[in-house]
């Protein structure tokens, strides 16, 4: 692709912002995910220069996600660091050949109530994991562990006991909270494209280096080499494990879903070319495969540095891809640079951004659409906290479906008689499919005799054939009593699916308009995810 001089300017500049962004949170996330930190700016990298250039979202930046780090953390501790590179090729190879079926649309299609609970669940578990990190203590076994022991790591951080160095850690992370919000809310309008982790972080080092605290730093190996660690011949073997392909469909499964509900956001940012959500998917599967051979970190698509970039400026897919090769640059010509940073500033980023993660604004649209949204929402963090993120997501999924069906099987059949008992009107709201026959049945008894029954269908969304049929019946063994049936027959038939059976049409129901074709109408949408 062809780009004019002043277009690569623009995009060289947006590339160091988002580089800027970048290089302390793909730390960050390295650390949250219990692996070094050149782990995640290998990944970086890979979704810079190679995720970037075939990616299916142009302005969308790919790298180690905060999403993604509880589930590492816990795959780390379970299988160790060299089977974590096989489970990636296994997402991988996964990811990429959703993308070559065209699957990208299907991953995307999860209820609002689930993201946004997952989104609140990984959150929590962050901001309680780093947390623990923020005052130079090891994060606990399990989510629900290192939130409870929350508790006890701010008395460390306040109250150091036995000569430990907890409070000059905590004094660090406070610190670089302090001026992430500061920077955030009051930074100078000259200096609005320096990012806030960046400047938090440098001053978090500066005054780290003038006191000379003995805390912990930022451990990069002296070379890049250092940190690459492929598997082996016979740790790859583990792919034919079904424990190993289960946990590479989970990763799978959350990072595609990340990343597409992030490349939605980032189409909605600017007024450039639309997301390619399969290409996205396949471009995804092909940094992840290779992120595996290099032992590196999982990558998803990730909303903060997208944003940055499209706020920066960018247009094409080249800022993206430059700031891959920024991060290659740093890290292999300058390790020593990074080893001054201190562990419990990239601890506080993390920190900050789990808060922001629990969104009350995602609370309150869920509150608009009812209380069951509402609760599908807090039962998948729960579920997350508690247990583990893949479950949390499968509950959230299964409750979704639950309150389909429930939806789809609802039947309020209201009867209304008329003083002179002539007339009555039968009200329908919801679905009449087999499950709900004796509530329209039961309705129908109760039509006094010589009474003609009008059907209002303003409300129903869906009519079987059994309904459709108890209707005809009903009317047909009633004739006899006076009773007659008044329906708009094609407003009728409209609803439901499939060529009506010939009792149906045969009956002597008093139409009201045309027979429709066997077409059937479509079936209105559980709903989109709103931003």
């Amino acid at each position: 692709m062809r780009i004019g001089r002043r277009e690569l300017l623009r995009e060289f500049l947006a590339s160091v912002v988002v580089f800027l962004v970048a290089l302390p949170l793909c730390m960050g996330v390295a650390i949250a995910s219990g692996v070094p930190p050149a782990m995640g700016v290998i990944s970086g990298v890979i979704g810079g220069l190679i995720v970037g250039m075939f990616s299916g979202s142009p302005l969308q930046i790919s790298g180690p996600a905060a999403g993604l780090a509880v589930i590492v953390y816990e795959l780390v501790q379970e299988q160790g660091i060299a089977t974590l590179g096989v489970i990636l090729i296994g997402a991988g190879l996964i990811q990429l050949a959703a993308g070559l079926l065209k699957l990208g649309q299907v991953f995307r299609a999860i209820t609002p109530a689930v993201v946004f609970g997952m989104l609140a669940g990984i959150g929590v578990l962050i901001f309680a994991s780093q947390f623990h990190v923020m005052v130079d203590d090891k994060p606990r076994a399990s989510g629900l562990q290192n939130l409870i022991s929350i508790p006890e790591a701010v008395y460390k951080g306040l109250l150091p006991m036995d000569g430990s160095n907890h409070h000059l850690a905590a004094f660090i992370g406070i610190l670089t909270i302090v001026i992430l919000v500061l920077w955030t809310h009051f930074k100078p309008a000259a200096l609005k494209l320096v990012p806030a982790p960046l400047v938090a972080v440098v001053v978090a080092t500066v005054v780290d280096l003038w006191l000379g605290l003995p805390i912990n730093n930022v451990d990069v190996p002296n070379t890049l080499l250092e940190a690459i660690h492929p598997p082996t011949a016979d740790t790859l073997w583990k792919l034919t494990d079904w424990k190993i392909i289960l946990e590479a469909a989970a990763l799978a499964f959350v990072a595609s879903a990340e990343t597409l509900l992030s490349a939605g956001a980032v189409d909605r940012m600017h007024t450039g070319p639309r997301t390619n959500f399969d290409r996205e998917l396949w471009a995804q599967g092909v940094g992840n495969l290779l992120c595996g051979f290099a032992g590196a970190l999982p990558m998803t698509g990730v909303i903060v540095r997208s944003s940055a970039n499209v706020q920066a400026g960018a247009k094409t897919r080249w800022s993206a891809v430059m700031h891959g090769m920024w991060l290659l640059v740093t890290v292999a010509a300058f390790p020593a640079i990074l080893k001054y940073i201190p562990t419990a500033s990239l601890a506080a980023i993390l920190v900050h951004t789990g808060y922001k993660l629990v969104n009350r604004e995602h609370v309150k649209k869920l509150a608009s659409y009812g209380r069951v949204p509402l609760a599908i929402y807090f039962i998948t963090l729960i579920t997350i906290v508690v247990k583990d993120l893949l479950t949390g997501v499968i509950v959230g999924v299964v409750l979704s479906f639950l309150k389909i069906l429930y939806a789809f099987t609802r039947l309020e059949a209201r009867l209304e008689v008329e003083p002179d008992r002539r007339r009555a009107h039968l009200y329908l709201r919801g679905a009449a499919t087999f499950v709900r026959l004796p509530a329209l049945s039961g309705a129908l008894e109760k039509v006094p005799d010589s009474c003609e029954l009008h059907l209002h269908l303003d409300r129903l969304t869906y009519i079987d054939h059994a309904c459709l049929e108890l209707l005809s019946n009903w009317e047909a063994q009633h004739a006899s009593n006076g009773k007659s049936l008044c329906v708009e027959w094609g407003e009728l038939m409209s609803r439901s699916w499939g060529t009506p059976h010939p009792a149906v049409t045969t009956a002597p129901l008093e139409v009201e308009g045309a027979l429709p074709g066997p077409e059937p109408a479509p079936v209105p949408a559980e709903g989109g995810t709103r931003k």
